[in-house]
């Protein structure tokens, strides 16, 4: 909090003064935010705890970003590498959960009693959190007066994007849930393919009558589910070095000063979002009596990665590990999280519908309730199409707002100023309701067995 507020302070006396600011002041408020920058880093080391690295690379990564721009933009390869690592982790480390948990407990009632109720409960909630940005959008009125032409290099980026996904736009979008090669879904990193033929592969292990051969299986992936997991903690070692970077340079590439304009935008998704939390998942949680404070605990690390990184599948792993210590049964997890990456979106679906008229506020379009009631029909069918493809959320709001009449579908080019910042806040509000998602489902099951409490954020100390 204190470094926040000198970073207000600093912003205040290089605004207020016409003239060079006072370089002498300048100087003594950089060397007291580095003085409590060390401070953090004393503390984080001494209490070694992950969530509290990844709090502190936040803050430093900001600081440096600010004052050393060029510098920061050689640290994104860190946010890079982490990235890549997580990658190559996820596809094992579904297949090993999944394979254990279903074929060594076949029950093929439970199963689609699962799948079910997984994929009603992902239905609802984003159903309701496109209405909540439409709320939200429609009382704040964010776009109306605002006149912004995008940047060239906003342009630049909307026309690549699109350019990328004009072939996914193309595909039968049932029928790429199902793989038609494991090995390249894995290289393609589809994970609704990995987890089908994850769940076929393991229901067929459990058919298996032979129980040598069964048991051998089962014995091989339990191993490799384990190892995976210790694998994760490994990865877990850079993650504070891969959110410094991360934050570093997209604060480099940035700055501050985009906010000016849009900052009614991104306070309106922050707000939205937060009333989605507050009115929405936490009753639920409370309703399905969730222990809030233990469920608080376990997504802490996991939610830290994915606003830092503003990626979902940096937090996967982590989700899925914490959730079983938790209590979630194996099976649940391996299940629920992986399928609500691509079909549980809530902090995305949200943003979708308030963006998409925010673009036809300022574009000057008075949109009806009808409209934008069938607006939210459309998101809830275009959302769920292209998950995993880059940019896909800019993708499916240049088409939403293409099928609004007289609204020009390049302003939403305007958005990705801004862009990232709104990113980190609905990736953790996705991977929140990931998580609560598999808790719900897991005592709908009678699968949730809440562990003795343990500290999980304490850093691996063995490899």
């Amino acid at each position: 909090m204190l470094i926040g507020f000198l970073f207000f302070i600093e912003g205040n006396v290089k605004s207020s003064q016409s003239t060079d600011p006072t370089p002498t002041t300048l100087v003594l408020l950089q060397v007291l935010r580095y003085v409590l920058m060390t401070f953090l880093l004393v503390v984080s080391f001494k209490r070694k705890k992950l969530a509290l690295w990844i709090f502190s690379a936040m803050i430093i990564g900001v600081g440096v970003g600010l004052d050393f721009p060029v510098f920061s933009l050689e640290m994104e390869r860190l946010g890079i590498i982490f990235l890549r690592l997580i990658k190559s982790l996820v596809a094992p480390l579904i297949f090993a959960t999944l394979v254990v948990g279903i074929a060594g407990h076949t029950n093929m009632k439970q199963l689609g009693r699962i799948g079910l109720k997984s994929i009603l409960y992902f239905e609802i909630i984003t159903t309701i959190a496109l209405f909540v940005g439409l709320l939200a959008i429609n009382v704040s009125k964010a776009g109306v007066g605002v006149k912004i032409e995008a940047r060239a290099e906003d342009q630049a980026k909307s026309e690549k994007l699109l350019a990328q996904t004009q072939e996914a736009n193309k595909r039968d979008h049932i029928v790429e849930i199902f793989p038609e090669n494991i090995a390249k879904s894995i290289f393609n990193n589809e994970v609704l393919q990995i987890v089908v033929f994850s769940v076929i592969f393991a229901v067929g292990l459990g058919m298996v009558k032979h129980e040598h051969h069964k048991h051998t299986m089962l014995s091989f992936f339990e191993g490799l589910s384990e190892v995976m997991f210790k694998f994760t903690d490994i990865v877990m070692y850079i993650a504070p070095l891969a959110v410094f970077g991360a934050l570093a340079s997209t604060v480099a590439k940035s700055g501050v000063e985009i906010l000016g304009n849009l900052l009614q935008l991104v306070g309106t998704l922050y707000v939205a979002l937060l009333i989605f939390l507050g009115g929405v998942l936490l009753p639920i949680a409370l309703i399905a009596k969730v222990p809030v404070r233990r469920f608080i605990k376990a997504i802490t690390e996991p939610v830290s990665l994915a606003f830092a990184t503003a990626s979902s599948e940096a937090a996967l792993p982590k989700a899925m590990e914490n959730m079983e210590q938790l209590g979630v049964s194996k099976k649940v997890v391996a299940f629920v999280i992986p399928t609500g990456y691509s079909f549980n979106l809530d902090g995305t679906t949200l943003y979708l519908s308030l963006a998409t008229v925010f673009v036809a506020q300022m574009c000057g379009v008075d949109m009806t309730i009808g409209q934008q009631i069938g607006i939210c029909l459309v998101l809830m069918l275009t959302s769920k199409g292209v998950a995993g493809v880059r940019g896909a959320s800019f993708v499916i709001l240049a088409g939403a707002v293409a099928t609004i009449p007289g609204v020009d579908p390049q302003k939403a080019s305007v958005i990705l100023a801004v862009d990232a910042l709104m990113d980190m806040a609905r990736t953790s509000v996705n991977v929140i309701g990931n998580c609560l998602a598999s808790v719900i489902i897991a005592k709908s099951e009678n699968e949730f067995h809440l562990s003795p409490e343990v500290d999980i954020h304490e850093l691996p100390t063995e490899i």
